[in-house]
């Protein structure tokens, strides 16, 4: 039988102060580090405004391409909160007062303060899940393997290491990819003059990542070129003796990467 396919795993995070720089984005290091400790890479993100429209364009079009996608932030119930529409829009549903966070808001506030308002945090896209938040009880929500949960780091991060342990774990670390590369310095140690020789180890390896990293000095003074390759350990070696044995054909001096 064949191997059954990872998933490509995209993320969006959403808000203007982002955008403005009012806020620096804490999400996408995070959930890089987080993803890789299990074996999982992102393929994708995309960072987006506060913009109802544009949220559920970008909402319809990950939902066909089949991604799983995780969202970050606009799920609050303010008028500057749009995740929850457009997701309801995308997703050609309504939204609707979920039970379970419905439950989750009533365990969470005494009776007398469980306000229209705050159940409209648990207002969800028809036929969505809940996220179950573990800072404070207001759930996220998850359908068509879109996971949308805060902007606030301390409720988000658990929530998505949950899903993640919970949907994906058969995937954890089946196959951990590797990456091996060398420095190359000195004349001739430039992109331009080794496209032929990247251009050849993409094709032969379409399995493969190639990476090339110039790197500089804080005076602009070029150090070296870190070229190499990530993927499964036997072909990354592969590729890398290839590429290993065209340099020293042209007599190009490089070293490996610690």
């Amino acid at each position: 039988m064949s191997e059954v396919r990872t998933p490509t795993f995209g993320a969006i995070i959403i808000g203007d102060e982002i955008l403005s720089g009012k806020r620096m984005d804490k999400h996408f290091t995070w959930l890089a580090g987080v993803m890789a400790q299990r074996g999982l890479r992102l393929s994708w993100a995309e960072y987006l405004g506060d913009d109802r429209a544009r949220l559920a364009s970008v909402f319809r079009r990950t939902r066909e391409s089949g991604d799983v996608v995780f969202s970050f932030g606009g799920i609050g119930n303010t008028p500057d909160d749009h995740t929850r529409q457009a997701a309801a829009e995308a997703f050609d549903v309504p939204l609707t007062l979920h039970p379970d966070a419905e439950r989750e808001i009533r365990a969470r506030f005494a009776a007398e303060e469980v306000t229209p308002q705050r159940l409209l945090l648990g207002t969800f896209p028809a036929g969505s899940a809940i996220i179950p938040n573990p800072f404070n009880r207001i759930p996220g929500f998850m359908m068509h393997e879109h996971y949308f949960v805060p902007g606030f780091p301390q409720m988000a991060h658990p929530m998505l290491e949950w899903a993640l342990d919970t949907y994906y774990s058969s995937y954890f670390n089946r196959k951990p990819d590797v990456d091996r590369a060398i420095l190359l310095t000195g004349e001739g140690a430039y992109e331009s003059a080794l496209l032929d020789l990247m251009e050849r180890i993409v094709a032969s390896y379409p399995d493969l990542r190639l990476f090339s990293l110039p790197s500089l000095t804080d005076a602009g003074v070029r150090r070296h070129l870190e070229l190499g390759v990530a993927g499964p350990a036997a072909r990354v070696e592969q590729a890398l003796q290839e590429m290993i044995a065209e340099v020293d054909r042209r007599n190009l001096a490089w070293r490996y990467r610690d």
